[in-house]
């Protein structure tokens, strides 16, 4: 079970700040697949991952991660700032 949370848009686009998933997922993309197939809402909030950024456990990293031993996964997009 991994605990996935959604920042910005893509919780707005999910309707969901964060949820537990059950996942057999080897990898973030894989992870991702699996939450596209879910539903429209899904689908919509990862159409475009060069708009997404990925962070294990709070620690940036990219969508080809291993999953192993992660317990939390959060998708926002990238920080803009000055």
């Amino acid at each position: 079970m991994i605990d996935v949370l959604y920042f910005a848009w893509v919780r707005e686009r999910i309707g969901l700040p964060r949820e537990k998933v059950e996942t057999s997922a080897a990898t973030v993309a894989d992870l991702i697949d699996q939450l596209r197939a879910r539903e429209d809402r899904y689908a919509a909030a990862f159409a475009d991952l060069s708009a997404l950024r990925v962070a294990l456990d709070q620690e940036l990293s990219s969508f080809d991660a291993p999953l192993s031993g992660v317990r939390e996964v959060a998708f926002f997009p990238p920080m803009t700032g000055g």
